[in-house]
């Protein structure tokens, strides 16, 4: 009997249960209620919208501002260790070892394939171009490659459309400095061609792996750019190595697109770099980055809470830059370059330098140009090898 009590009391709880639901759920006629549809609603309800919105809420909060040198000293240590700590934790450092796996000859250099051991478990592989006419060490390059891999930029191609490709966007620029008696070392970028892991989705004829790149990166405290540049450091270490080759106070970084973007963060870590040649890569992270499709490699986490690329750049004034942007490029857009370079003029004037900073905004898109490099190594670094 008291089974039979319990089992009715529990019925009775749920005819209750269900017929306030139902209640809540239909209206006096018996008729279902649903909510205004959403296309009636005239609200901001897409991202775009909201991460303009919250975009322009944001005034960064350590732009260049100075008015004496004393300032800028002053300013230039607050967002030295701010972007330091953005550009996240870097590996381990290791003894200097170096694998030579290659050599080529050509007419008036000689291109080594090596790997650079720049943590524990990881070996760069960098195209190391030696100019065969050198009566002392000569300035050094570090070139680093933008998104469509290593061959291009050491000037080799599969097909007609790649050679042109390399012309009509110069892309091999380690070639041409290297012609032009400098040594270069072309970095094959970690995440592309054999360095690569996890395919890019949606990339085929080029093995990339950016995504995997900056998710794992960021998982552990570090990003893409910071291991990239760390590569690149213990290269300089190679550089500074090769004591018969290389003039170890006269090194330089020159890079395209992804490339850009690295050698604008490189002086940043390494006061040995002492010229950077930032190209398809410098405007405004608001105009560009922002709300541009670009890889997610190029995306330092927080830096437009605090800075614009021009504070980046300031950072390491008054080292000698060369800005170098088509006025058509359609992913950096040539008005934020302008901006940009007009607050580094204010800070190289402010400390002396006015010459040592330099644009090269020529008529064309997303390229390299080398109308002005051969001048501005020349001013910086003085003769070379006798030019070819």
């Amino acid at each position: 009997m008291l089974k039979t009590c319990c089992r009715l009391r529990g019925s009775l709880f749920l005819l209750v249960t269900l017929g306030l639901l139902l209640a809540n759920r239909f209206g006096n006629t018996g008729t279902v209620l649903y909510a205004e549809e959403p296309s009636t609603i005239e609200v901001p309800h897409r991202i775009a919208d909201s991460f303009t919105h919250l975009a322009d809420q944001i005034t960064p909060s350590m732009r260049w501002d100075a008015s004496t040198v004393a300032e800028h000293q002053q300013w230039q240590r607050e967002l030295q260790g701010v972007v330091v700590d953005l550009l996240g934790t870097m590996p381990q450092r290791v003894p200097l070892e170096v694998k030579w796996a290659e050599e080529k000859q050509f007419e008036t250099f000689t291109r080594h394939k090596i790997y650079v051991r720049t943590e524990q478990s990881y070996w760069a592989p960098v195209y190391y171009f030696v100019p065969h006419e050198r009566s002392a060490p000569l300035p050094a390059i570090v070139c680093l490659h933008g998104h469509s891999g290593i061959q291009p930029y050491i000037g080799e191609g599969k097909s007609e459309a790649d050679l042109k490709k390399i012309q009509d966007s110069q892309l091999d620029y380690a070639v041409f400095l290297a012609k032009h008696g400098y040594v270069t070392a072309a970095i094959n970028v970690r995440g592309w061609n054999e360095t690569s892991g996890n395919q890019d989705a949606g990339i085929k004829g080029l093995q990339r792996s950016c995504t995997q790149m900056t998710m794992d990166s960021l998982l552990l405290g570090m990003t893409p750019q910071g291991l990239r540049c760390w590569d690149a450091m213990r290269v300089i270490d190679f550089l500074q190595s090769r004591e018969d080759e290389v003039d170890p106070e006269k090194i330089g970084v020159a890079g395209l697109s992804g490339g850009g973007t690295l050698s604008m963060y490189l002086p940043v870590l390494d006061e040995r770099v002492k010229v950077a040649m930032i190209a398809g890569a410098f405007s405004t992270y608001r105009s560009s980055i922002f709300p541009i499709h670009h890889c997610i490699c190029n995306c330092l986490p927080g830096i437009m809470r605090y800075a614009e690329m021009a504070d980046v750049v300031a950072l390491y004034a008054p080292r000698s830059v060369l800005l170098i942007n088509g006025v058509r490029d359609p992913i950096f857009p040539i008005a934020g370059a302008r901006e940009g370079l007009a607050t580094l003029q204010q800070v190289y004037t402010l400390l002396g330098k006015p010459e040592n900073i330099d644009a090269d905004f020529f008529d064309g898109g997303h390229a390299w140009s080398n109308r002005k490099t051969l001048e501005f190594l020349q001013q910086h670094f003085g003769e070379a090898a006798t030019p070819q």
